[in-house]
């Protein structure tokens, strides 16, 4: 078990019981990452915020500096990326076919659209049943796309459809979100501990 990992349980020891989901979750982000390809995400309402807050920790250093010694000199405070993208933060596309379409099939249109065959889908769902999110992770698997939910503690339309069902131990929404936070900062931490090394302390 790694140290991060460690100190997880450490400080939500309830969480041990999604550590096989977790773990697995972080094979299919670290397989996809390391052949280039793109980590997309989707969720409603808050999980839609962390959609964001993810994509922010992986597109550039989270817990350590990733530069990019290919670069020119100007170019020096560039940082290796880990390609991700918010779906919900496409706010043109969003509202077009939500408008002129079907809101129920908006995440699954532009997984559809952005998705390779490699890449992951990470559906983040307080209830696991969030019906635009649940056709997202249909489409993807149908698209050859790795799937991941956080969900809640409930059994819920993710269970049988995703690759990884990463269960926080509550049922209560914001209770869900709190679980959700240090779950995918694990998981942002160790995927950027894996594609680019451990920080070494000067």
């Amino acid at each position: 078990m790694d140290s991060k990992l460690i100190a997880l349980l450490q400080s939500f020891p309830a969480l041990e019981a999604c550590l096989g989901d977790i773990s697995k979750a972080l094979e299919l982000l670290t397989a996809a990452a390391r052949a280039d390809g793109l980590i997309l995400l989707c969720g409603n309402g808050g999980s839609a915020a962390d959609c964001e807050h993810i994509v922010g920790e992986l597109m550039k250093g989270f817990l350590q500096k990733r530069p990019d010694p290919a670069l020119p000199g100007w170019a020096a405070p560039l940082q290796k990326g880990i390609r991700a993208i918010s779906l919900p933060s496409q706010c043109a596309v969003v509202s077009a076919f939500n408008n002129d379409v079907d809101p129920a099939l908006v995440y699954a249109q532009l997984t559809r659209a952005y998705g390779r065959p490699g890449d992951v889908l990470i559906g983040l769902s307080t209830s696991g049943n969030s019906e635009n999110v649940v056709n997202a992770w249909k489409i993807a698997r149908l698209s050859g796309l790795s799937t991941v939910a956080l969900v809640g503690e409930r059994r819920c339309a993710a269970d049988g459809l995703c690759d990884a069902v990463i269960h926080a131990p509550s049922s209560e929404t914001y209770r869900i979100q709190e679980y959700h936070l240090p779950i995918y900062h694990y998981l942002c931490a160790a995927l950027e501990e894996r594609l680019f090394g451990a920080q070494i302390s000067a």
